[in-house]
């Protein structure tokens, strides 16, 4: 085995453990990035227990669903305020956890395809991102470091005998 070959077998090996030790904190990091813009709005939508005037206005008011054919007003307004409030809370904090992640981030991929159509001059700064993130999370998953890990792992695993039954 010639010297070269050596160093380039050495370098794949450590780019093998490097990848194994890194995927995980890697995507608790994703999960966390793509939680803390969503959570910090929600917050702001919220006065106490009910939905804030500022919410309230922005919904009926201000946002429109800009579409090929025209702009529009967002149908139901106070509902879609509503709606986005409670998912900007409940779907980053469970993103964080790391609980229903693939579930969570498709609910903040359709919330971020409807912010673009609201807010078109974000694609580049902001929605492209979040939706690449929330895309990377449903197909990857939260990770080891996740609490969707936690539970399969303490989950009862069927047996041999259920399996063929669910399965003939």
């Amino acid at each position: 085995m010639s010297n070269a070959q050596s160093v380039i077998e050495r370098a794949m090996a450590l780019q093998a453990r490097i990848a194994g030790w890194s995927v995980p904190p890697a995507l608790l990091l994703l999960r966390v990035a793509l939680a803390i813009p969503f959570l910090r709005s929600g917050l702001t939508k919220w006065d106490g227990f009910n939905l804030s005037a500022g919410a309230r206005y922005l919904f009926t008011e201000e946002f429109k669903l800009h579409l090929f054919w025209g702009t529009f007003p967002y149908p139901a307004p106070i509902l879609m305020a509503y709606l986005a409030a409670i998912g900007e809370i409940v779907l980053p904090v469970l993103l964080i956890l790391g609980l229903a992640t693939r579930l969570s981030a498709a609910g903040i991929l359709i919330m971020t395809i409807v912010i673009q159509l609201t807010l078109p001059d974000g694609l580049i700064n902001f929605h492209l991102p979040w939706a690449a993130m929330a895309l990377a999370l449903v197909a990857y998953g939260g990770g080891t470091l996740s609490a969707d890990r936690l539970l399969a792992a303490i989950r009862p695993r069927p047996t041999e005998l259920e399996t063929r039954r669910l399965n003939p």
